[in-house]
């Protein structure tokens, strides 16, 4: 028969207190997260001030900024960079802007201005941005360029047309009712709620206006992908191609996204050739054409720690951009101490969170700094020759070093940046898992993403390399690795398969 009984049992187990959860918490933040809470608490707590004085040496990028990147695995971009580019230079707009500089700078020059009076008051009398304040100086804000939206762009266009006004009005709803990528997501049956005429607008009305606005420069309110590219079919100037191209993308959208030439080569009775010629054309349109105006935020990133080489060593030191400069006010925490009663108890704990703020500060940044010293000394073969030298690193082997435990490493790793001569790289990308090879050694996994992506360049356009000959030709190399893990790291550097990279040769 079992009997129920009480018993008293004296048990110790770690648990973490709300304040160091609040320190893990942090640890984990990037540096722009952490400098936005600093921020917020600065504004709180009374007894941090903001340190004032000489700005510490700022942080510069490197001199190469086509290396301003993560050199392996950030690289191999799917999206297409060379569009916005190849449509800029379609359009001429940075020959006439040159141009126009060029021309301007050479009209100033040809001028004899004398002892400058007259120079003073042709700037004075001109339309020009560049005009002198009241203390006959140029101000800061009339040398910054002017970013001109997508609504004035077109809208400027749309007062230049010989249009009704009524026409004009529901051009003008529509062009409104555009997203930032030129797009009108919003269905004309909805605009007519919108625009208030009498008699109302119809729908047919309606479908007018949406022609006029679609042909503006640079061919905006598409309502859907396949009509933005058809939209942009009139830059095609052989007719033969430009009849070949509205097929595709009107009836064969699915083909050519999967960029199956061959598929499309059968359904048109073209050569392969000739459709790999059109498609190309089609990919050098813009998806997004409303992209180019107004100022888009562009987040930038800034490394935690820089590595710099003296006297042949590889030194780490942390970004002083990064580090907030806070501390503690003596003047109010003197006077706290000295007037200090039980009535004051909040008081207290704002001074007790500030030293705890201050101490935190400190903590990690001496976390990331040793953390970063101890991979540099690990992966110096890496600065020296590149992602081929990187040795397998683990993150037990760091944290018995610092003298933390791994999950700390972990959290120091996670969107921590350091600054190398090779580019921005985040800490996460030093550590790899080992790989041995045939003749026992250890590879680390970044080192064979090298080896692949250099063995991808390598081969020949017409007959690109698959997974398994790609596997083939590393086990030659001595270097076992399954065709799965080579699918793996080719999908982490971001290349397409080898059905995707065949190009057609030209038949002489």
């Amino acid at each position: 028969m079992t009997t129920m009984e009480f018993r008293t049992e004296h048990r110790q187990s770690q648990t973490l207190s709300p304040r160091l959860q609040h320190a893990v918490r942090l640890l984990h933040m990037s540096s722009m997260d952490y400098a936005a809470v600093m921020q917020d608490t600065l504004g709180k707590n009374p007894f941090l001030e903001a340190e004032e004085g000489d700005e510490s040496e700022p942080y510069t990028m490197p001199l190469d900024p086509t290396r301003a990147e993560v050199p392996l695995d950030f690289q191999n971009d799917t999206f297409d960079r060379d569009g916005g580019a190849e449509a800029e230079a379609a359009t001429g707009f940075d020959e006439a802007g040159d141009g126009a500089t060029e021309a301007g700078a050479s009209s100033e020059e040809s001028h004899d201005y004398g002892d400058g009076g007259d120079r003073d008051l042709w700037m004075a009398d001109t339309g020009s941005g560049a005009r002198r304040n009241e203390d006959g100086e140029f101000s800061a804000l009339d040398l910054m360029t002017v970013q001109t939206s997508l609504n004035t762009h077109l809208h400027g266009q749309l007062n230049l047309m010989p249009l009704p006004e009524r026409d004009l009005m529901l051009a003008q709803a529509i062009v409104e009712s555009l997203d930032d990528d030129g797009y009108l997501r919003t269905p004309l049956e909805e605009l007519l709620t919108v625009v208030e005429l009498q008699p109302p607008a119809t729908l047919a009305e309606m479908q007018i206006a949406l022609k006029h606005v679609q042909a503006l420069e640079p061919g905006v309110a598409a309502r859907s992908v396949c009509e933005c590219l058809q939209l942009q079919l009139p830059a095609i100037v052989c007719p033969e191609m430009r009849s070949l191209a509205r097929s595709i993308v009107c009836d064969h959208m699915a083909l050519l996204a999967a960029r199956d030439v061959n598929g499309l080569a059968r359904a048109h009775g073209k050569t392969a050739v000739e459709i790999e010629a059109v498609c190309d054309r089609i990919r050098r349109f813009e998806p997004r054409p409303g992209w180019r105006f107004g100022s888009s935020q562009v987040a930038y990133v800034v490394p935690d720690v820089i590595v710099r080489k003296h006297k042949g060593q590889w030194n780490a030191q942390l970004n002083p951009a990064v580090v907030p400069k806070v501390r503690l006010n003596q003047v109010y925490a003197q006077l706290f101490q000295r007037h200090r009663n039980a009535q004051n108890a909040e008081l207290g704990a704002q001074l007790s969170e500030a030293r705890w703020t201050l101490r935190n500060v400190e903590q990690r940044f001496s976390t990331i700094l040793d953390v970063a010293q101890a991979i540099v000394r690990r992966q110096k073969n890496f600065l020296d020759y590149g992602p081929m030298a990187m040795r397998p690193l683990g993150l037990r082997e760091i944290a018995e070093e610092v003298g933390v435990h791994e999950s700390t490493v972990s959290r120091v790793t996670n969107n921590k940046y350091m600054s190398t001569p090779v580019g921005v790289i985040e800490l996460k990308y030093f550590f790899s898992r080992v790989m041995v090879t045939a003749s026992g050694g250890a590879c680390s996994g970044t080192a064979i993403r090298g080896l692949i992506k250099d063995v991808i360049e390598a081969e020949s356009a017409e007959q690109p390399l698959s997974d398994a000959e790609i596997t083939r030709q590393l086990a030659q190399q001595g270097l076992v690795v399954a065709r799965r893990t080579v699918t793996k790291y080719r999908q982490m550097l971001k290349i397409e398969a080898v059905d995707r990279r065949r190009r057609h040769a030209v038949p002489a």
